[in-house]
């Protein structure tokens, strides 16, 4: 599991994460959703340099509605903290 806030980015071993937004649909909004632009870079057997391999929003409530296609790594998102007025 990783925690990250907008704008980070977090390398594990031959993947880099990067959370550009995080947004989650106000609380007296239906249907709720919670979604992500995340990217996904990931590091060749030999290479140096990191491939894109996503690019996209990663939506909670439809994991197949956009999906990182990748043989060894998966991501998806669990959740966004925002606080709203009121």
């Amino acid at each position: 599991d990783l925690v990250m806030k907008p704008g980070e980015a977090r390398r594990i071993g031959d993947v880099v994460v990067a959370l550009k937004a995080c947004e989650r649909t106000a609380p007296w909004e239906l249907p709720e959703e919670t979604g992500a632009f995340v990217q996904v870079f990931v590091q060749g057997a030999g290479e140096q340099n990191f491939a894109k391999v996503f690019s996209g929003w990663l939506f909670r409530e439809s994991p197949s509605l956009n999906v990182v296609e990748h043989p060894v790594y998966d991501v998806w998102v669990k959740d966004c903290a925002m606080r709203f007025p009121g």
